[in-house]
């Protein structure tokens, strides 16, 4: 593949290839680009590539993509588990486990196989981590930038895009390009505070829905049905929850609640006792609702 795909680049990296990284990788080389997937094990990288492939033969079957794309995509995946051959990258996004000693662990080891003169944007995928501090564990803090992909991926048609005081406005802007001209998504630039734009939002309605059933305040149908068909919400709060998944929704309002001191974050009782019991909602077939 030759000449520029999106925003000026062609050679996307992606270190993570659970659902998020899976759907990053996909996405990437539907739309044109050389895509490097790396991940930490040989079984992890097995059960990554055969995620993106059936996502992809899914989609051939739904009628959304035709045969020769998806042979077309698949010649421009490839997957490793050595961090080194992300080092020609001209982008890389790191969608790991939504943990700072994580995240911050898998950037140095990055930034030590990375040429030091590099230039390469180097963006972390996360829902509620302060950019800054992840972009310290890196040499070139100015090249760092935050995304806040949502899932799926692939259909969602937003992304945030976060920028730390230290990150250049040029890496911005070439993180910027990729992600609409690139990726034809719409970017909405928010600042590098606890639950950026959307979950700063999102995240103390939810906890807020939690608490009104907590309480028998309502039911949960009731509370649902109450944002959906009266507010026009196209999923109510509750269910929202369960499609979230109760024990990430629990994790990121943890995060939040200990990075502002804000009690809009924290999580309910309730929440936290059905995340104990393993009730994590429609991947453990049963939260607030039971599904089949």
């Amino acid at each position: 593949m030759t000449g520029a795909v999106g925003g000026g680049l062609r050679r996307l990296g992606v270190i993570g290839c659970g659902l998020m990284g899976a759907g990053l990788a996909e996405l990437g080389a539907r739309s044109g680009f050389d895509v490097v997937v790396a991940v930490s094990s040989d079984r992890s990288l097995r059960a990554g590539r055969e995620r993106v492939l059936a996502s992809l033969d899914r989609s051939v079957a739904k009628g959304r993509i035709g045969a020769e794309d998806r042979d077309a995509a698949v010649g421009r995946l490839s997957f490793t588990d050595t961090l080194g051959e992300l080092a020609d990258r001209e982008l890389i996004i790191e969608s790991v486990t939504e943990s700072h000693p994580v995240k911050a662990k898998v950037f140095a080891a990055l930034d030590a196989v990375l040429p030091k003169d590099h230039d390469v944007v180097l963006a972390t995928n996360t829902s509620s981590l302060a950019v800054a501090g992840l972009a310290a564990s890196v040499r070139r803090e100015d090249l760092v930038v935050g995304t806040h992909f949502f899932n799926p991926v692939g259909t969602m048609p937003l992304v945030e895009l976060i920028s730390s005081p230290r990150t250049a406005p040029e890496a911005a802007a070439r993180a910027e390009r990729f992600l609409a001209e690139g990726l034809g998504k719409r970017v909405v630039h928010a600042p590098d505070r606890p639950g950026f734009v959307v979950n700063a939002l999102l995240v103390p309605f939810m906890m807020s829905a939690i608490t009104m059933l907590e309480s028998g305040h309502a039911t949960a149908e009731d509370i649902d049905a109450g944002m959906t068909q009266g507010c026009g919400h196209p999923m109510g709060p509750l269910a929202l929850s369960d499609f979230t998944g109760l024990d990430t929704l629990a994790a990121v309002a943890q995060g939040l609640f200990e990075q502002s001191d804000d009690a809009r974050y924290r999580p309910p009782r309730l929440l936290l006792d059905l995340v104990t019991a393993g009730h994590l909602g429609r991947k453990s077939g049963r939260g607030f609702y039971e599904y089949a």
